[in-house]
């Protein structure tokens, strides 16, 4: 063993014994309630394909023709000849799914994170952001030099002292009826990827027009589940219009793979000139952008009506001690120490459910929790079974 690898034995070492250890599980089966690892049946409580929509014939059907017509890969990056007709074509459903005049579409969400907030902001500009977003937002943050203030979770207090801060450092003309010379961005989930609960998306509405910033919001988790035409908490509380960026992604409720920005006519233009993780990057194989596709068209459609019922009567059937009031088909089991946490989850595969064990740096350090998540897939049989572990287990 060399220096190089007797460094990483170390590194490895210290992570097994805080519990921190991860290993990828090979899955031999499709996206479905009961999934197939290292050769047992478990049931699968840990996707966020909510609406279950990932292994759905349509979505299917869709990337095999997209591959026969299109191929297997886009052979270029968008701005040279990478852009393909399904590229467009998604953009096109996208923008009009969710009510904006335009849409752009990324590999991932990852890169939709990141390409936007470097491009829109840079060193003189302040980026506040809830203390809970997800981690490729504030990789975002990082990477774009601005100046980086984080509030408290969900708390508008907070929020407000930040943005006053942030007033007085950048001569916004709200406060100070001079030119401004910083941009303010404000960044939050709608629904909280780990916690399943909802921003106060109202009243952030408010604080950002108040104090003249701009607001992104990240719908991954709320998209395809909330609002009457499933475009997302946003919708549901009336306020998508007074959101500069609407970010999501392809690869929950919708079913396929990547990630989004809608907003403006303008900022799009604005971002495929300067996002570098879209400049920069093959665009995404024909597959998964022909069944994003798909997945846009059935999640608006009665089929996709029938599915968010079905998924919020499964959620409504959990204990109530769970769901904490919270209306989400993200369901968090808080443990607290990391090694309890992996124990319980290995627990209850032994009893044939797969809930993995959430850790530092997914969540604080001694947050650890299994994170249940309900789709649209599972049966009521499926949430008794998993009742009846869970009472024992726990």
């Amino acid at each position: 063993m060399n220096a190089f690898e007797s460094e990483l034995c170390k590194r490895l070492t210290s992570l097994r014994e805080q519990g921190l250890y991860r290993e990828l599980r090979r899955v031999d089966s499709p996206q479905l309630p009961r999934i197939r690892i290292e050769g047992k049946t478990l049931l699968n409580f840990s996707s966020n394909d909510y609406l279950g929509l990932a292994n759905h014939p349509a979505l299917t059907e869709a990337a095999i023709h997209s591959v026969e017509r299109y191929g297997a890969g886009a052979g270029a990056s968008r701005l040279i000849s990478g852009s393909l007709a399904p590229h467009h074509e998604l953009e096109e459903v996208l923008a009009a799914f969710k009510g904006a005049e335009a849409a752009l579409a990324f590999s991932t969400g990852y890169a939709a994170a990141l390409g936007t907030i470097c491009a829109l902001m840079g060193s003189e500009d302040i980026i506040i952001l809830d203390k809970l977003v997800h981690a490729c937002i504030v990789d975002a943050a990082r990477l774009s030099g601005a100046k980086l203030r984080v509030f408290h979770h969900n708390d508008l207090n907070d929020l407000e002292r930040l943005l006053r801060w942030a007033g007085e450092k950048t001569g916004n003309p709200k406060n100070s009826g001079e030119a401004s010379r910083s941009r303010v961005l404000v960044v939050t989930e709608s629904v909280f990827s780990m916690d399943g609960d909802h921003a106060p998306l109202v009243e952030i509405v408010d604080l950002k027009a108040k104090h003249g910033a701009w607001l992104m919001v990240d719908e991954a988790h709320a998209t395809g589940v909330y609002g009457p035409k499933r475009r997302g908490l946003a919708e549901a509380l009336g306020v998508q219009e007074e959101i500069e960026i609407q970010m999501g992604t392809l690869g929950k409720a919708l079913g396929a793979a990547g990630g989004y920005i809608c907003g403006s006519r303008l900022l799009i233009d604005y971002l495929t000139n300067r996002a570098r993780s879209l400049i920069f990057s093959t665009a995404p194989v024909p597959a998964a952008v022909g069944a994003a596709t798909a997945g846009v068209k059935l999640v608006q459609s009665d089929l996709g009506e029938e599915r968010r019922k079905t998924l919020w009567q499964l959620v409504s059937t959990l204990p109530s001690e769970l769901l904490r009031g919270v209306r989400s088909a993200i369901v968090p089991i808080h443990i607290g120490e990391e090694t309890k946490a992996v124990e319980t989850a290995a627990a209850l595969r032994l009893r044939g459910i797969f809930i993995p064990a959430i850790r530092y740096p997914t969540v604080s350090r001694g947050s650890a929790r299994l994170r249940l998540t309900l789709t649209a897939a599972h049966s009521k049989a499926d949430v008794e079974e998993l009742r009846l572990a869970l009472a024992i287990v726990m």
